[in-house]
C-alpha cells in the first residue's frame, strides 16, 4: 500500500462518518436538534482542503473533500428547509 492508498481509504473512513445523519434526517424530515454552525465550518474547512487538494493535484484530498463538501451542503440544505417547516 503507498501513500496515495492511505489517503484514499483515509478519505472513504472520514467521509463515511457523515452519512448516517444525511440519512437520518432525509428520512425523519427533521434537523431541529442540528446545529447550522458545525456544518458551515466544516464546509469552509474543507473548501480550503479541497482547493489546496487541487493545487497540489492530490487525488485523496480532492476525492474525500468533494464528497464530503457535497454530503455537508446537502445537510445544510435540509436543515435549513426542514427547520422552516412548523
Amino acid at each position: 500500500m503507498n501513500a496515495t492508498h492511505i489517503g484514499l481509504v483515509a478519505g472513504v473512513l472520514t467521509s463515511m462518518a457523515v452519512v448516517p445523519q444525511v440519512v437520518r434526517t432525509w428520512r425523519t424530515k427533521q434537523a431541529r436538534d442540528l446545529s447550522i454552525w458545525q456544518p458551515l465550518l466544516l464546509v469552509a474547512g474543507m473548501l480550503l482542503w479541497f482547493v489546496y487538494g487541487v493545487m497540489i493535484e492530490d487525488l485523496p484530498l480532492i476525492a474525500a473533500n468533494l464528497f464530503s463538501l457535497a454530503c455537508y451542503v446537502l445537510l445544510i440544505g435540509m436543515k435549513l428547509a426542514y427547520d422552516r417547516k412548523p
